[in-house]
């Protein structure tokens, strides 16, 4: 599968530190000569051809490729059973991209997705589908034995109980950045600084699985 398939919708200059467009200190694409858009920034020149872009852009081309090919880390032909472990030999790095499909069980109370190295989560992401009678997606980091400050606030909800869902996890050099279904979700900024010891991917509870792909885009 290449990146083409894995994103279906939506950065000049070389940057040790990339930076998104119009934002301070955001990453751009490498090798690219034009700086698409994070969702939420104005309008500048249209992606062509070949231009990567990131889902929830503006004026994205119905089928944009990412530039080559990158080899999923696991066979994705079967189904997965869940709880779901998958280790990553290189940790996570910038511009990373996990691509996890799925299903949400008609009865979910809430599933789990771990970015975890040994007993510290680097990223929990947990949507929860009646916490006192909301729905709410709680992010934390677990370390040293310690739960984090737990984030809340999202600009929306987008899992439904018996639906398909695809989710998208992109990592920056300075944060977490979510979609769902082709739609930006939110960022959550590193708390865990040594992304490279990063070592493994868990998904357990109210889902079932298609595929985890574990993607660099160049």
């Amino acid at each position: 599968m290449d990146l083409s398939d894995a994103l279906d919708a939506g950065q000049s200059g070389q940057s040790n530190n990339p930076a998104w467009t119009g934002q301070p200190q955001n990453p751009s694409w490498p090798g690219q000569p034009f700086a698409p858009m994070w969702p939420g920034q104005q309008p500048g020149p249209q992606p062509g051809p070949g231009m990567p872009v990131w889902p929830g852009q503006p004026g994205q081309p119905t089928t944009p490729g990412w530039p080559g090919p990158a080899p999923p880390t696991a066979p994705q032909n079967v189904p997965l059973t869940v709880p779901y472990e998958q280790s990553l030999p290189s940790g996570v790095y910038d511009r990373m991209l996990i691509t996890i499909q799925g299903e949400v069980k008609p009865n979910a109370k809430g599933f789990t997705v771990n970015l975890s190295k040994n007993k510290d989560i680097a990223f929990h992401f947990n949507p929860r589908f009646n916490e006192d009678g909301k729905q709410v997606i709680v992010r934390n980091t677990f370390i040293n034995n310690i739960w984090g400050k737990e984030e809340r606030e999202a600009s929306s909800f987008p899992f439904v109980p018996g639906k398909p869902f695809e989710l998208k996890i992109l990592a920056t050099q300075t944060e977490f950045k979510v979609a769902v279904n082709k739609s930006h979700l939110l960022e959550f900024k590193h708390r865990f600084s040594q992304l490279n010891q990063i070592n493994r991917i868990n998904v357990f509870s109210d889902v079932t699985l298609t595929s985890v792909l574990a993607e660099t885009l160049k």
